[in-house]
Order: C-alpha cells, then structure tokens, then sequence
C-alpha cells in the first residue's frame, strides 16, 4: 500500500517554492547541523540528546534569521538593515548561501508554544525524529499540539486516499483513514528534521501528518526537502544576484571510532 500525492502537496510545493521558502528552510538546516557538529563532542561530555537540542535551537534561529521573524525583525521593510545581527555567528559559507527573502514572506505564529511560521495560506511547525525514522512517527505518543495538528481532517475527503498495487480483494478500514478535524484556524504543515551525529547524514521533509494511534501511514503526504530543486514558477523573489555555487553546505566531518587499544590509548566509544 503506498501513499500518493494529492493536490494539497502539489499547491502547497508551488505556493512555498513560488516564495523562495522551501529553498530557506534548507539553508536554515543545512546552516544548524553544519554548526551543531562543529560544537558537538563527545570528548566534552555531549551525547544525542545535547546535539538534538542544539541542532533545533539552531535550525529555529535560523529560520528567524531567513525570515526576519522574532528578534531579527526589520520593522521598516530594509532587509539590509541591522546586518551585523542577522549574520552574527553565521560562517562565511552560511553568508554566502543565505537567500535572500524580504521581511513579511513569513510571520511568527507559533501554536500552543510550539514555534510555527505561517507563509501565505499555510503555518509549518517542526518535529525532529530519529535518522531514518521520517515516515514512522507515532503522532498518539506526541505532545497534545502535535496531536492537535495530526488530526486535521484529510484534505481530500472525497478521495480518502490513493492507493496502488493493493492485493485483489483487500478491504480498507475508512474509519482508519479519515481523522476527526479538529479546525485549526491554519492548515498546518510540520517539518520533519534528523541528523546522525557521527556521519553528518541528514533528513529533512514537509508534510501533512496523520494520527495514526492505531499503526498505519503517519503522513497523508510528505515532500523530501534535502536536495530538492523546485520545478515551474518557483523564483527568487529579489533581484539581488545569488551565489552560482550549489545550494548545499559543506559535507560535514566524519567522527571515526577509534577501537581499544589503538595508538594513544584511546579506549572505544560506546555505540
């Protein structure tokens, strides 16, 4: 049984690539991780859980940053204004391959606490989940915010699903498939974001979730972002001229295990 997409993706991926947006939340992570692996040690006590939270504070700074939300507000509309605050602590990579979005394409608008940017029609919240896990969230186990936006009604009601290659005289559960809307006064979208610490490997998704505290699909569809090159009539919103090199930040560094009794001493790391 396999998820297809449906309309709402494919407006919502033009509406957000029309605006740069989708292109900022990819530097936004890019820039995190690259700084959150630069901080990370494991020598100094820092395990999964230090470079989780790091890697959120920094990836929502950074989305503020893109977007002059929050404290990187531009009141007047100048996006050159207060340059010095907006690319304080960024590398000179981070600089150069920051796009360039005027103030107002993005607003503040977190939900119940959690930190949320509504951009045109739609408010997108964050979620991290373990590498490789993107499309195996368990909403139920959630907090109640991320419940709450799991349980938005199936935006194509008419057509519950689209399923392919289903073994001939399988049954589907409907009551499985359509979720109770809570109505939200947004459609809200969650970004999916994960990272392996040792290998730099990161994951990184737009979708709509599905409560499924029964088991099943946790997403009624879901965008991969990293790598993803916006196809039609998504361009740059400023005629600012952009940097030619790729989109993408350096590979991150590789942290080798050394194994008990190599040279220096230095005992094996624990998994």
């Amino acid at each position: 049984m396999y998820l297809l997409r449906v309309s709402e993706q494919q407006d919502a991926i033009e509406d957000l690539s029309e605006v740069n947006a989708l292109t900022a939340y990819r530097w936004a992570y890019g820039s995190a991780v690259a700084k959150a692996l630069e901080d990370y040690s494991e020598e100094d006590g820092h395990d999964a859980a230090f470079f989780g939270v790091s890697r959120y504070t920094l990836f929502r700074d950074r989305i503020d940053r893109v977007f002059h939300c929050g404290r990187f507000a531009v009141p007047s509309g100048d996006t050159d204004a207060d340059l010095d605050q907006l690319l304080a602590g960024l590398s000179e990579n981070d600089i150069t391959l920051m796009p360039r979005i005027p103030a107002g394409v993005a607003i503040r608008n977190d939900l119940n606490g959690s930190p949320g940017w509504v951009i045109g029609q739609y408010r997108i919240l964050l979620i991290s989940a373990p590498y490789g896990k993107t499309k195996k969230i368990l909403w139920s186990a959630k907090s109640k915010t991320k419940q709450r936006v799991a349980n938005q009604r199936n935006p194509q009601p008419e057509q519950p699903m689209l399923f392919e290659a289903l073994p001939e005289g399988t049954d589907i559960d409907m009551s499985a498939v359509q979720a109770t809307d809570t109505e939200l006064d947004l459609t809200t979208f969650v970004i999916v974001h994960t990272a392996d610490s040792l290998t730099g490997r990161t994951e990184l998704a737009l979708g709509r979730p599905r409560l499924n505290s029964g088991g099943g699909p946790s997403w009624w569809w879901l965008q991969d972002l990293d790598g993803f090159r916006p196809m039609g009539s998504g361009n740059r919103v400023v005629n600012t001229p952009m940097p030619t090199g790729p989109n993408t930040v350096p590979d991150a560094p590789v942290r080798v295990r050394r194994e008990a009794g190599e040279a220096g001493g230095a005992s094996s790391r624990a998994s």
